[in-house]
């Protein structure tokens, strides 16, 4: 099969990555300033933007994972749709406009607006860093399946490699070379060409079958091979309570995780006002439902057409579900409208996971460098607790003796905070490198894994860590420091440490670690146990804090927040 396809995926992979790389030279002449290369200068428009936020949200975990996992579990593959689309009623009714409005670049400038800046800035840029990595292994995990399906080798393991090695060095181009201006247009673009691929595909699927919604199900569970039970829940989820207990976790995490997903928050940043933050958010639902309605009927198409045993034996975690749909629907193996519409659709999948890589790349360099960077060069301007220090200024200017009425006033050290934008950016460069390669390394280890399982991971600890501190710094006017350094460490810490001892890592035959078994933790997603750990250690941390709150910057940053006042 993969000789059929190679010559003319490869001209279609070219040809995206060459418009790519154009845009990312077009815009990385124009990249002056900080704000222009993690906000891409605040000139975006609704519709621009929401085109971008539905092109960083619908990913390989989208497009390839979920539909597989219907092919696979028909019922309970439906959870990863709901969830999805459902998380977006959160962001829009609580963080898109105040997000907005109180921060710059980075969920960090939204937690530290009334706090201490250096121990919040570190913790929320860690568990930023640890949510775009997991994040990142899952698409990468898709782009090895997907590509070593279509250039040979099967399943082959040099060319999953050297496919995650090769998405890795242009993640790293686009975000170096184009910051977020380049990353917006890949993803407006990228957003086009799946939406148009995902509508083509299900237009045929249901052409198929005359229509009938019914005949489709009835046909996908006699090809599941499952019978009516395939239809009904419980086929994944619901053999025992522990099953059922997972259900429910990874649910949570699903509908909480999206407003924590650093590159999701960062896209708020690039309109110019909270008005049209949130206009991009309805732009974005609207695409994302209709997106996730399709992937329901390409799921529930691959078990019709193809076959759920067909799909499990060339992917056991149903990755290439959509692109053997698509060969048959174009007329089968050996066929030209199959190879097309195989290597059309392979190659729009490609572009997918390439755009939503830049984005997650850039979100995290960027926290490495505003976060964590600026907190070790900048001295700290509070006490221990919480007490503001002098600021030192330079030595007075002798008053003007031609104008007498101009009093004496301190010299500024001119340039001192561009200077610091700019080490910022050179920072965010050599970040995306560093982070790129970590990403690389782990997502080697899970190519067996499903994408839309790993991305469901990467929602549980972005809901676990960066949830409840945004939400108590939103909303608590008693929240701390103490509070919300406890709150992300105290989701951070027990969401990975549940995810090690779960039998994701070992015990089972499709673990990361097969041959051993150290679990110890039933449910594959910790959701359900560190989503509240995360609210109880903000909250603990908050009424144990011997430095109270600061009641007027949380009224001035409430104000600022609900107006849009002296918003960035």
């Amino acid at each position: 099969m993969a000789g059929e396809h190679q010559g003319l995926a490869i001209v279609l992979f070219t040809l995206f990555v060459s418009v790519t790389l154009a845009i990312t030279a077009w815009a990385g002449r124009r990249r002056s300033s900080s704000v222009e290369f993690f906000a891409g200068g605040r000139l975006f428009s609704p519709m621009e933007n929401g085109l971008a936020i539905a092109g960083d949200y619908m990913s390989a975990a989208s497009f390839l994972g979920i539909s597989g996992l219907i092919a696979l579990f028909g019922y309970d593959g439906l959870l990863y749709s709901v969830g999805f689309f459902v998380a977006w009623l959160v962001v829009l009714m609580l963080v898109a406009e105040l997000v907005r409005n109180c921060g710059r670049y980075t969920m960090a400038d939204v937690l530290s607006a009334r706090m201490r800046q250096r121990p919040v800035r570190i913790a929320a840029g860690t568990a930023s860093v640890t949510v775009s990595i997991l994040y990142l292994v899952a698409q990468m995990v898709g782009a090895g399946s997907l590509v070593g399906l279509l250039l040979g080798g099967g399943q082959g393991t040099a060319v999953r490699t050297w496919t995650v090695i090769g998405v890795g060095a242009l993640m790293v181009f686009y975000v170096s070379f184009g910051g977020m201006r380049a990353t917006t247009w890949i993803q407006i673009v990228k957003t086009v060409l799946l939406m148009g691929g995902t509508i083509a595909l299900t237009v045929m699927v249901l052409v198929r079958f005359h229509g009938d919604f019914g005949d489709l199900l009835r046909s996908a569970a006699n090809g599941s091979g499952q019978g009516n039970a395939f239809l009904a829940p419980g086929l994944k989820y619901g053999a025992n309570a522990t099953s059922r207990l997972d259900f429910i976790s990874l649910g949570v995490a699903l509908v909480l995780g999206t407003a924590g997903l650093p590159h999701i928050l960062s896209r708020f940043y690039t309109v110019p006002t909270a008005r049209s933050a949130r206009r991009s958010v309805v732009w974005a639902i609207g695409l994302i439902g209709v997106f996730y309605l399709m992937t329901i009927v390409l799921g529930f198409g691959a078990a019709a057409v193809v076959g759920s045993d067909t799909v499990r034996d060339s992917n056991a975690a149903g990755n290439t579900a959509v692109p053997l749909l698509a060969e048959i629907l174009g007329g089968g193996s050996g066929t030209t409208g199959g190879t097309v519409l195989f290597a059309v659709v392979g190659a729009v999948a490609f572009a997918t996971i390439l755009a939503v890589v830049a984005g997650i790349t850039l979100s995290s360099s960027a926290s490495v460098a505003h976060d964590l960077y600026a907190s070790w060069r900048r001295p700290p301007t509070q006490g221990r607790h919480g007490r503001r220090r002098t600021a030192k200024t330079a030595p007075a200017a002798p008053a003007d003796p031609a104008n007498p009425a101009n009093p004496s006033v301190p010299v500024q050290q001119a340039g001192t905070d561009g200077e610091m934008e700019q080490q910022e950016v050179r920072v965010a460069r050599f970040a995306a490198v560093g982070i790129g390669t970590v990403a690389i390394g782990l997502s080697l280890f899970a190519q067996d894994q499903n994408i839309a399982f790993l991305v469901g991971l990467a929602f549980a600890v972005a809901a676990s860590a960066n949830l409840p501190a945004l939400l108590y710094s939103l909303f608590w006017h008693r929240f701390t420091t103490r509070g919300a350094v406890w709150s992300i460490y105290g989701g951070l810490v027990p969401a990975l440490v549940l995810v090690v001892l779960s039998p994701v890592m070992s015990g089972r035959p499709d673990a990361l670690f097969p041959g051993v078994d150290f679990h110890l933790f039933p449910l594959e997603n910790p959701g359900l146990v560190s989503i509240p750990l995360g609210f109880l250690a903000g909250w603990l941390g908050t009424v144990l804090s011997p430095e109270p709150a600061d009641e007027g910057k949380f009224a001035e940053t409430e104000v600022r927040s609900l107006t849009g006042a002296g918003a960035a």
